[in-house]
């Protein structure tokens, strides 16, 4: 391994220091004390200089073997961020133009005892502009980011991470470096470069399948013969095949029949069973004498995209069936977890991945915007049954399609194919974000007349190339060539339908800032929800270590600098003020926190609201739409501090939201909706079986803490994996009921209860806007704090009914089990759980408790 220190200097020669491998320019100065943090204040624009320079990596090694006794040595960058020269001992030995792919320089005849390696960086800025201009024949828009987004422009003509020229959520930091492993590689006669494992299961034998594919380099000038050895113990499964390999790239598929009489645990996601894998190992004994042992785990579990016609609807289902189950899919989307990969750490990705599977998600999108996970991810995922949408990293944009582009774009493609196809986690892969709806709705204002030229460039990348290579490398999984995209829909109509959007068919991307998210009537009734959301600030310990005092406000240049999103600030505070009395408080940092408080609050209702219509929208159809199997809202995690659709604030910190999210997405939920002056009630399960449960309705006056009526009623029958009717009311009838009650005065708290301890989360249901409820007082909130094993319970007291009851203990690392939540009880216990060491000193010290009326 070449891993370690390196030499890293500027173009000019003026900056020379020590950097490490795997990293970046960026950490690499920050680290040597160069550069403050990149994301203070307003350094993604003062450090700007670092993208456009050229930057040169070099080291000198001892060759740590007798080159004279190997028939090839390689020289394998697993990651090269970006546009690079490499020179072994003053000879070129190759170039790089593409962040995702795996680069394997044979440099045999190089190669001596000493050597010095250098890796001479282009400014992929300077480089892209370059690209764009080459290509004269037409313009590949978008040329520019909106101007809000402080980014570079052409992002499109490079094969790198998109978003790290900016985006709505997130700086620009175009990096370059070394961004995975590289290692000298030296081997005779044969190397294995890829190893696969894929499950099926025959139907007609009633049987499951491994195909084991091992793509070799064999340097010998004849074919080698051999044996393979494949042994499950656990499955009591061995099997030996002769093989043999031709010359040059060579590749050996295997199907290993499982023993019939060994039970097989399939691999399920999250909340619908286990996640068992088996380990394996494969040795390969080849005549030319040394042998390959391969140790790895097999998994088994199938996937299907059904689409297929419903009764009483135009169009196609569109949903997911894990091993012959249909699986509503609760989640989010992912985007890169810093804009420096070489921050991002196994515990990193542990502990969103983690937030992800606490909060009930079973899937996540992978956005076509940011990278192909590191292995690791993929791993966490496998393990917690996180199923995985992966996205093809091309995403708003329309792409070039010269033959240099493609090349490298095919190998990038079959390289990542080939390195995360065994993953079990990884359930579809999509050619693009949002490229075909881009070229039917017109997003670019491409006149008509040169429109046919756009089209032939989408299907040349997605469908004859990108498409073409998944589906020779690998039968196990679905592909579509976009989201939003109406499936098989888009594929009848060229691939490119008239409308994407389409509830009929496929996934949606849904946004909505203007019209009153609590209106249920706004939303989609899709198939699948793939994309929607609201943004919120991140709580003021996030921003804190990246501001200074004179940022504290929501009107600062620092606030406005910070957010990407063209209005976003006023729109947050528009779709807050429908429901919310704004700040007005004197204080600026007061009304600041005020306002970051209610921001989260709006988000994480507006959220709930949406989400929960898609989950009660499964088993209806109405007036042709419905059958929703699908809920990922965007988006799971952070890039930076900044203010975003995220549920979880960059460093892990859960927003309101991700406590919503727990709930939202529990496997048992009721939700309430109102249509037409009657409330609904509806039971939502991802049970596997029938549930007899008592449905529980409490309504509470906002000025008393005692109820002033209650409802059971019991015997209701919620269906396994469905979402049922299950009781109705006009609310004027409820209001009559419970005597004391107006719009304005009362709110409806519900909840299931079943046998066995089975009880989902107690929900709300505001009859009216917050800023017109009748009764509500400030209260006086009181927690006492105290220690039990690795937990700290927080016994939080009221005096009066407390809306959105916030617990914030600060920058001290760690998740409460419950947030946010409408408190109609005097007492409440809520755990802490720490993701690192605390104190309940330190816990006191910290705390902070804010309810919807201490907002001034």
């Amino acid at each position: 391994s070449l891993r370690g220190s390196w030499w890293l200097r500027s173009g000019n020669g003026s900056v020379s220091l020590r950097a490490e491998v795997p990293g970046c320019v960026h950490t690499a100065l920050l680290h040597r004390g160069l550069i403050q943090d990149p994301y203070y204040r307003f350094n993604d624009v003062m450090y700007r200089w670092i993208s456009l320079d050229n930057w040169t990596y070099s080291r000198t090694f001892k060759t740590p073997f007798d080159i004279r006794k190997w028939q090839k040595v390689n020289l394998v960058f697993e990651g090269i961020d970006t546009v690079a020269q490499i020179l072994l001992n003053n000879v070129t030995v190759g170039r790089t133009d593409n962040m995702f792919n795996r680069y394997s320089f044979d440099i045999t005849s190089v190669i001596k005892e000493v050597n010095f390696v250098e890796v001479r960086f282009l400014s992929a800025i300077s480089y892209a502009a370059e690209q764009s201009r080459r290509h004269k024949a037409y313009s590949i828009p978008p040329a520019c980011p909106p101007p809000e987004q402080k980014g570079e422009c052409h992002v499109n003509f490079i094969r790198k991470e998109q978003c790290s020229f900016s985006w709505d959520w997130g700086p620009s930091f175009p990096t370059q470096g070394i961004w995975k492993d590289v290692k000298i590689e030296a081997y005779n006669h044969y190397h294995l470069i890829y190893f696969s494992v894929t499950p099926f299961f025959v139907k007609s034998a009633q049987q499951w399948c491994l195909e084991i594919e091992s793509i070799f380099d064999v340097v010998s000038s004849k074919p080698i013969a051999g044996r393979v050895t494949v042994n499950i113990p656990k499955l009591q499964t061995q099997q030996t095949f002769s093989v043999k390999l031709q010359p040059g790239e060579g590749s050996i598929v295997l199907h290993v029949n499982i023993n019939k009489t060994s039970a097989v645990e399939a691999w399920w996601p999250n909340g619908h069973g286990k996640q068992t894998g088996y380990n394996m190992k494969t040795t390969f004994i080849m005549e030319a004498g040394y042998q390959i042992e391969k140790f790895s785990k097999a998994y088994f579990r199938t996937v299907e995209l059904v689409q297929e016609p419903i009764s009483g609807s135009p169009g196609l289902s569109f949903y997911f069936r894990i091993n012959g189950r249909p699986i509503f899919l609760k989640g989010s989307n992912w985007i890169p977890a810093d804009s420096f990969q070489d921050r991002v750490t196994y515990d990193t990705l542990r502990l969103l991945l983690k937030s992800a599977a606490d909060a009930n998600m079973n899937a996540l999108r992978v956005w076509g915007g940011g990278v192909y996970e590191q292995d690791e991810f993929y791993d966490i995922c496998d393990e917690i049954g996180i199923m995985i949408w992966q996205d093809f990293m091309f995403a708003c944009a329309l792409y070039p399609t010269d033959q240099n582009y493609l090349a490298s774009v095919r190998a990038e493609v079959l390289h990542q194919v080939r390195r995360l196809k065994s993953h079990p986690s990884i359930i579809l892969w999509s050619g693009n974000n949002e490229n075909e709806a881009a070229i039917a709705s017109n997003w670019f204002s491409i006149p008509l007349a040169k429109r046919e030229i756009y089209i032939r460039d989408y299907l040349m990348l997605y469908v004859k190339n990108v498409r073409e290579i998944v589906l020779s490398e690998d039968r196990s999984r679905p592909f579509i060539a976009s989201s939003p995209t109406n499936g098989l829909e888009s594929v009848k109509e060229g691939w490119i339908s008239q409308d994407p959007y389409d509830t009929h068919y496929g996934d949606t991307h849904f946004y909505d800032y203007s019209n009153d998210c609590w209106n249920w009537t706004v939303y989609p009734k899709t198939r699948f929800a793939s994309e929607y959301g609201f943004q919120s600030w991140p709580s003021f310990s996030t921003i804190e270590k990246v501001s200074s005092a004179e940022d504290w406000s929501y009107i600062s240049n620092f606030s406005l600098h910070r957010q990407h999103h063209d209005s976003g600030n006023v729109q947050m505070l528009q779709e807050a003020g429908y429901h919310f009395r704004l700040p007005q408080g004197t204080d600026p940092v007061k009304r600041f926190k005020d306002t970051i408080y209610l921001t989260q609050v709006m988000q994480a209702q507006c959220t709930k609201a949406e989400t929960e219509f898609y989950r009660a929208s499964q088993s209806e159809i109405i007036k042709g739409e419905g059958h929703t199997m699908g809920a990922l809202y965007w988006q799971l995690n952070d890039i930076w501090q900044a203010p975003s659709w995220a549920s979880l604030e960059y460093g892990g910190k859960w927003k309101l939201l991700h406590y919503f999210a727990q709930n939202f997405f529990a496997p048992l939920l009721p939700v309430a909706y109102e249509d037409q002056g009657v409330l609904y009630f509806y039971g939502v399960s991802d049970l596997h079986v029938d549930q007899k449960l008592t449905l529980r309705v409490v309504v509470h006056t906002w000025s008393s803490l005692e109820p002033v009526c209650t409802l059971a009623k019991e015997g209701v029958i919620v269906k396994a994996q469905s979402a049922v009717p299950i009781y109705k009311e006009s609310i004027s009838d409820v209001l009559e009921r419970c005597r004391n009650c107006t719009r304005k005065s009362c709110v409806i708290t519900f909840c299931l209860v079943g046998e066995d301890g089975l009880h989902s989360p107690t929900n709300h249901f505001f009859l009216s806007s917050l800023k017109d409820a009748v009764g509500l007082e400030k209260t006086q909130l009181s927690a006492s704090v105290s220690k039990q094993d690795d937990t700290y319970i927080f016994v939080l007291q009221t005096t009066a009914i407390a809306p959105f009851v916030s617990l914030d203990v600060g920058s001290i690392k760690g998740r409460f089990s419950d947030n946010g939540f409408l408190m109609t009880e005097k007492k409440k216990v809520v755990v802490f759980y720490p993701w690192e060491p605390t104190s309940v000193e330190e816990l006191e010290n910290s705390l902070t408790l804010t309810s919807l009326l201490d907002v001034a």
